[in-house]
């Protein structure tokens, strides 16, 4: 009885296969550029929350309940915090929220009655799409296990 050829395998798994051998693991205590962005990024964003806050800032004529303000400035803390560490939860914490953002950010250019809102919107949405693109590699480097030499 013949054998069947082998098949090959699809491309897409050739093209991962490579893009995974160009990968280099992080180095001790190494974290990506990308991720220190980030985490620098999310710990500006914790810190000006709290200080609009003390600032007295109000949304629509109305103080921000002061649970909301801590709990999204602790969120952003420990995600530059871990960034910081380079923890893979982390950086993937981040691009959900990033993901998050550009969503609504997206849908407020959809619904925008003029322009300064369109390009608020695309003012936001642009960077945290270039943010979330860049972690996506880092990710990667950082769940990379150390290679073994052969």
């Amino acid at each position: 009885m013949p054998r069947a050829p082998a098949r090959r395998p699809p491309r897409s798994a050739i093209k991962d296969a490579e893009a995974r051998a160009k990968l280099v693991p992080l180095r001790e205590g190494e974290r990506p550029k990308a991720v220190t962005i980030a985490a620098v990024v999310a710990a500006a964003l914790a810190l000006a929350n709290v200080i609009a806050f003390a600032a007295g800032t109000k949304i629509g004529h109305r103080r921000p309940a002061i649970t909301g303000v801590l709990a999204y400035s602790c969120l952003m803390g420990v995600a530059a915090w871990g960034m910081w560490r380079a923890r893979y939860w982390a950086v993937l914490g981040m691009q959900a929220i990033l993901a998050i953002l550009i969503l609504l950010f997206g849908v407020l250019v959809f619904a925008a009655s003029n322009v300064v809102t369109v390009i608020i919107a695309l003012a936001v949405i642009a960077p945290a799409a270039t943010l979330f693109w860049f972690l996506v590699k880092s990710l990667a480097r950082i769940q990379m296990p150390e290679r073994r030499p052969r």
